[in-house]
């Protein structure tokens, strides 16, 4: 039996649960950091089918969406919102809530 890793175990949970996705992704945005967002984003684009799915339907080229969330990516709003999109996701802002 071979052994998954956890990316690949996540790229399944985020399949047969894209609403566990998006709340994953809303608590990272909410209280987590960018390379916890990398992460995820990384996880779900093998989700999504691949990174060069995910790449071609966002408009960019695959290594340059391996480079952007890579440990060391910094991606732009413009590029987060394409890959978003192609993901069938986007950014939505939200008040803070004032009882917090």
């Amino acid at each position: 039996m071979r052994d998954r890793s956890h990316d690949e175990a996540m790229a399944e949970v985020f399949r047969e649960d894209p609403e566990l996705a998006v709340a994953l992704l809303n608590d990272i945005l909410a209280d987590g950091d960018q390379g916890e967002l990398l992460i995820a984003l990384r996880q779900m684009s093998k989700a999504f089918g691949g990174v060069p799915k995910v790449a071609e339907e966002a408009g960019l080229n695959p290594t340059q969406l391996y480079r952007t969330l890579s440990e060391s990516g910094n991606p732009e709003l413009r590029g987060l919102q394409a890959i978003l999109k192609a993901m069938g996701l986007r950014l939505a802002v939200q008040p803070l809530d004032k009882a917090s």
